[in-house]
């Protein structure tokens, strides 16, 4: 087969329901969204919760599962042999909380992309993720919320900026509703995200 034509395969990382993973996988696999004419798949699915959705999901779509576990996971020669074994070219953090060992930074320099729910450089850092985030937005009488996606770098929250949308809050917002509100908008945006992503990785490295 010829090289340019060999699917593009990425790996998703999730702690949770996998609402993400599950739209990611419909826009590549159902829909069929390819970039620069080439199959993008999704080859594997890492997950360090035992009984997390995001391995339902998984199930449903036949995709692999690889769990992880701390000690491993924080010295990541195992993971990285999973990985390449499944010819992974990207990864994806789609609500993973584990801090990102830089051994595997390293092996993905700038192909490693995560999603936030709120407005960066703002309510980011450790501990902040999912409601955690909503509830301080809404406490602080914040104008306006929103998701960041972003390359991931040794520190939580902190690499280079990738894409940023936001909205006003409504009158009466609570951090349930406005959790509601940031889901929509992750499904809206974050698998053409990737894509984009990607297009631009491949054509300055095809």
């Amino acid at each position: 087969m010829n090289t340019e034509m060999q699917p593009v395969r990425i790996a998703i990382f999730a702690s949770g329901m996998g609402s993400n993973a599950r739209e990611i996988i419909r826009y590549f696999h159902e829909a069929g969204h390819n970039v620069l004419g080439r199959k993008v798949e999704i080859g594997l699915i890492a997950c360090n919760k035992t009984g997390a959705g995001v391995i339902q999901v998984a199930a449903e779509s036949g995709i692999p599962v690889l769990m992880l576990e701390r000690i491993t996971f924080e010295s990541p020669n195992s993971c990285l042999q999973e990985l390449t074994g499944h010819n992974i070219s990207f990864i994806v953090l789609a609500g993973f909380l584990w801090k990102i060992p830089a051994a595997l930074i390293r092996a993905y320099p700038e192909r490693i992309l995560n999603i936030h729910p709120g407005l960066l450089p703002n309510y980011g850092g450790k501990g902040m993720y999912g409601k955690a985030v909503h509830k301080a937005v809404v406490e602080n009488n914040e104008r306006e919320s929103g998701i960041t996606i972003h390359y991931v770098d040794e520190v939580y929250d902190h690499g280079r900026l990738f894409f940023q949308a936001n909205f006003n809050l409504a009158p009466g917002e609570t951090a349930e509703s406005l959790a509601i509100r940031i889901g929509k908008l992750e499904h809206e945006h974050f698998p053409e995200q990737i894509a984009r992503w990607i297009e631009c990785k491949l054509s300055l490295n095809p």
